[in-house]
């Protein structure tokens, strides 16, 4: 097998595909997130704490001097990629607890059983043929 069709056989495979799709799709969830909490929860929050803003705090530890930018530690943009962590690992979270409910409810679902095959449905009736032989002899 050329190395064409080894590469194809592997690019074209589920996993790979499904997991392409996962990744661009996490990317744009990571967008939206991000924007949820950038745009929605930091300013109420920023607002609640006397108008602080986290992505604006930090500590400036060399000011610059011409050409050299300053040396700033920025804290606030830690504290605001922090929050944004939380907020996806519980967005993740909610998203599997739904989806380990909805196994749940697929593995309560009491299924039927399997019919018997023609061989089992043979034997059956050779078994209750032999019981009601032994019946009639007994005195």
């Amino acid at each position: 097998m050329g190395m064409l069709s080894e590469f194809k056989a592997f690019a074209v495979k589920g996993n790979v595909v499904d997991m392409a799709v996962g990744i661009i799709i996490g990317a744009a969830f990571g967008k939206i997130v991000s924007s949820f909490v950038g745009d929605v929860v930091m300013p109420p929050l920023g607002l609640l704490i006397g108008g602080v803003d986290f992505s604006d705090l930090a500590i400036t530890l060399k000011a610059a001097e011409g050409d050299v930018p300053a040396v700033v530690l920025a804290y606030g943009k830690f504290i605001q990629t922090v929050i944004d962590f939380i907020i996806i690992a519980f967005a993740i979270f909610m998203g599997i607890k739904v989806i380990n409910r909805l196994k749940r409810e697929e593995a309560v679902a009491p299924s039927a059983p399997p019919a018997p095959t023609p061989s089992e449905t043979l034997l059956t009736e050779i078994r209750d043929l032999l019981k009601a032989q032994d019946h009639n002899r007994l005195p």
